[in-house]
């Protein structure tokens, strides 16, 4: 499955009714869950046949196409599904109260901006550059602004459209159901990565890569806009200005940040068959308050999601080891060297002197290829990929 996404010229009263079918489609994603903690036993076929009671209750529910209905119940199923999950990883004993205020309970959406439809409710022009929306709102012709061409897929493969709202305009998502897949080129070749925040990350191969530092670079304008949008009067013209402009340079800030993310993530698995990673609880180490505004801003979880998809396009490896010890064990000798965090460079009693994050970086290598076992690995230190793929691929997509 891949997305493309188009910019939306549209006229103001086609963003009117845009902004309508929005809310209507976080109308019919709310009143679902509220239809679920209300009966117990309900499943998400249940909430799809709610849909049509709703519509015959509310008039304006109704104007919203019957496909994009079930959309949003079954977004609400979505939650309701992901929570259950959680709560079986979570320690059994707690009472239903504690475990319904427990984080992942499905909660209300109070600023909902996307409204989603499946196969009816929508037309593409024959040249492909504009889209019909033709249900109760009357949004009407849309013209697409972008440079991927969908006359490249067939109109069939299409199986899901989306109308996002974000800071700078509106946009239209294609679900397209189309494998992708591409030729790597890693040649038997095996890293290991140790990402931080004085380097975005670095390999056991002694490389590193600059970290960004996006959000720090733009403070200085972000309190600005910020200043400026805190002084207007509520419900003003100049506030809704002032909170644009903000909005806008957060965008631009999120942009940037996933497309060097996405760009590195591609580079380093397009040249390598196996990359070994760190499972790092992002969450837990934000509540650290002196770290938590840099850990935000160099997203590594948002980069690990992407190894893992590019796994899956390349046909390549990847496999995620336990961050403990990894920077205080010894890459040579294997003794435990107590370090602090100030502390960058890595000195044990064997001898062996190099940057904490290079010694960290052949831990984590080690560590995923004692994983692997060392039946695939040949005398030349490279990974035999046909025994890989034939024992071990099975684990590995777990």
């Amino acid at each position: 499955m891949i997305v493309l996404e188009y910019k939306v010229k549209a006229k103001p009263h086609q963003f009117v009714a845009i902004n309508e079918a929005i809310r209507t489609a976080q109308f019919c994603r709310n009143k679902a869950l509220r239809y679920w903690i209300d009966h117990k036993g309900v499943n998400g076929y249940d909430l799809n046949k709610y849909m049509a009671v709703l519509a015959k209750e509310f008039d304006f529910a109704d104007k919203l196409n019957s496909m994009a209905r079930q959309a949003s119940a079954e977004r609400a199923w979505f939650g309701v599904k992901r929570f259950f999950e959680n709560c079986k990883k979570k320690v059994v004993g707690k009472t239903c109260t504690e475990r319904s205020r427990s984080k992942g309970y499905p909660r209300f959406k109070k600023h909902t901006r996307s409204v989603e439809y499946k196969t009816c409710g929508w037309k593409l022009s024959t040249d492909k550059k504009s889209i019909n929306f033709s249900d109760g709102f009357e949004i009407g012709k849309l013209k697409l602004i972008g440079t991927r061409d969908l006359n490249y897929y067939d109109s069939k493969l299409i199986k899901r459209v989306r109308i996002v709202k974000r800071a700078d305009g509106c946009y239209v998502q294609f679900c397209i159901d189309v494998e992708r897949k591409e030729t790597p080129c890693g040649n038997g070749n095996h890293i290991g990565i140790d990402v931080g925040l004085e380097y975005f990350y670095t390999d056991s191969n002694t490389n590193t890569v600059e970290n960004p530092r996006l959000l720090r670079k733009s403070e200085r304008k972000l309190k600005k806009l910020q200043r400026r949008f805190s002084k207007t009067e509520k419900g003003s013209n100049r506030r809704e200005k002032a909170q644009k402009r903000l909005a806008k340079k957060h965008l631009q800030i999120s942009r940037q940040r996933k497309d060097f993310v996405v760009k590195t993530a591609r580079a380093l698995v397009q040249t390598n068959s196996l990359v070994v990673y760190e499972d790092l609880q992002v969450r837990n180490m934000v509540k650290n308050h002196c770290l938590a505004k840099s850990i935000s801003d160099a997203s590594w979880s948002m980069f690990t999601d992407w190894i893992d998809y590019y796994v899956k396009v390349f046909d390549t490896h990847a496999v995620a080891v336990a961050p403990h010890y990894t920077s205080q064990q010894c890459s040579s000798c294997g003794v435990i060297v107590k370090k602090s965090l100030s502390t960058r460079t890595h000195a044990c009693s064997c001898g062996c002197k190099l940057h904490r994050d290079h010694n960290a970086a052949i831990n984590i290598l080690n560590k995923g290829l004692n994983t692997l076992g060392h039946s695939e690995i040949n005398a030349q230190g490279q990974i035999n990929l046909c025994v890989l793929d034939a024992s071990l691929k099975h684990k590995l997509s777990g």
